[in-house]
């Protein structure tokens, strides 16, 4: 299987040990740490694995327990994935969130910056609180596409969010806190807070994000996502995100503002960000992830001078901090205009995608939500058996689905479909949600008009 990633052929193996019969509805499997070690691989191979048989429906984490088999797929021969469809999961189309639009980069701009930043000079000793320039850009960027005014002095490059809120929680929080989160929330945020030594308080959300009154008093910190709340898609009122600020300052709450996929937005006008309203109490996050890739592993904070003097200080006593390269190519396409024109791009083409998704779903009465911002919507489903049922009969079909009960930390209150709609072309997108969208009246969903 050469060229095939390895938590691909992981997940193929699983699924082949569910097939053949080795393993049975309901058995536990090993953690992806256990099983990384069992195998001698990274356990990223084995966390991506165990991830990818999530958003099938094929398994089921149970919070506190371990991760059981939820399903069993069909036996190998029987499924017949759509024909022509080559992509990292195999012979799939990918209908799972969290993947950056390739499609809308330009790759001579991307050539032209990764050749700037190869032309800078190399560093003498890490700069572990990000390069100058580095620092520059994200004020200019911040200021022109957030609307944030934020100092040099107040800017940390970091290797992403979750990285980001693992050192502030470790550097910020006794060990033991309770840091209020989201429920349904992003679980990579919850598994940092946690190895940060946090305890997790999650905190229910309703249709415009997280509700501020049933956050306790007695937290230590809150982390959200108020410009697109992950993975509902709501997005926290200007009203809701002053109380929010207030309770901070009453409580001593330390407020984590997850911005990732902030300069996403379509028909609406921005609302300020916490850390405009707020910037004493307030941790703003943000990445490259969403807006340009994972891979160029470049993302900032900007926080309060305590939090930024922490941060700074572990990182020197610890010998760690961000790679230049990521901060270098984004700082090229920033000074030659090309990020901008990106942007601009990036919008026009995810417009076009969720208008694909959204008119196809619409058009059959299929109540879609979270439309306003960002690069995925969610349909809500009446129960975890049909969320099931949906999963499973798309991933015969070659879709590859992202359930909304695995998100909770708790028990799952909401069941439905978080679709992202950047991971394929558009061609194959439009197929897969016409699939889909003729799947709804087969499963008894009750469909409801917008």
């Amino acid at each position: 299987m050469a060229g095939t990633p390895l938590s691909v052929q992981l997940a193929d193996a699983l699924r082949a040990a569910a097939s053949d019969g080795h393993l049975r509805v309901g058995d536990r499997l090993p953690s992806s740490r256990g099983l990384a070690q069992r195998l001698d691989v990274s356990r990223t191979v084995t966390a991506a694995a165990y991830e990818q048989l999530h958003a099938e429906g094929w398994i089921r984490g149970r919070h506190g327990s371990g991760t059981y088999v939820a399903a069993v797929p069909e036996p190998a021969q029987s499924r017949r994935p759509a024909p022509g469809k080559a992509t990292e999961s195999g012979d799939r189309i990918s209908l799972i969130p969290g993947a950056p639009c390739l499609e809308a980069i330009d790759s001579a701009a991307w050539r032209r910056a990764w050749r700037a930043a190869a032309d800078r000079p190399a560093l003498l000793r890490p700069i572990r609180t990000g390069l100058p320039e580095f620092h520059d850009a994200v004020v200019e960027h911040l200021l022109r596409h957030r609307g944030l005014a934020a100092t040099d002095a107040a800017v940390l490059a970091t290797a992403g969010t979750s990285s980001a809120t693992f050192e502030v929680a470790s550097v910020s929080l006794a060990a033991g806190s309770r840091v209020a989160i989201e429920e349904p929330g992003y679980g990579r945020a919850a598994a940092a807070l946690q190895a940060a030594g946090m305890r997790l308080a999650p905190i229910r959300t309703d249709e415009h994000g997280i509700c501020v009154d049933a956050i306790p008093a007695d937290v230590s910190a809150v982390y959200c996502t108020p410009a697109h709340q992950y993975p509902l898609g709501a997005r926290l009122p200007a009203e809701r995100r002053v109380e929010l600020v207030r309770c901070a300052r009453k409580h001593s709450w330390l407020l984590l503002e997850d911005d990732y996929d902030g300069e996403l937005r379509y028909d609406t006008a921005p609302l300020p960000l916490l850390a405009s309203i707020g910037p004493d109490v307030v941790v703003h996050l943000g990445t490259t992830s969403k807006i340009l890739t994972p891979t160029l592993g470049a993302g900032w904070m900007v926080a309060p001078p305590a939090v930024a003097a922490a941060v700074a200080e572990r990182r020197e006593a610890a010998g760690m901090g961000p790679s230049p390269a990521g901060q270098r190519v984004f700082v090229e396409l920033a000074r030659s205009g090309d990020l901008a024109r990106h942007l601009r791009r990036l919008r026009r083409e995810l417009a076009t995608r969720r208008s694909i998704v959204v008119d196809s779903l619409r058009a059959q009465h299929i109540d879609v939500r979270g439309d306003a911002a960002g690069s995925h919507v969610v349909i809500e489903l009446p129960s975890l058996v049909v969320e099931e049922r949906l999963i499973r009969r798309a991933g015969n079909a070659g879709i590859l689905l992202d359930g909304l009960a695995r998100h909770h930390f708790g028990e799952p209150r909401r069941h439905g479909i978080v679709l992202g709609y950047t991971a394929c072309s558009k061609p194959d997108l439009a197929e897969a949600v016409a699939n889909l969208a003729d799947a709804f009246p087969n499963l008894s969903v009750p469909c409801r008009t917008p």
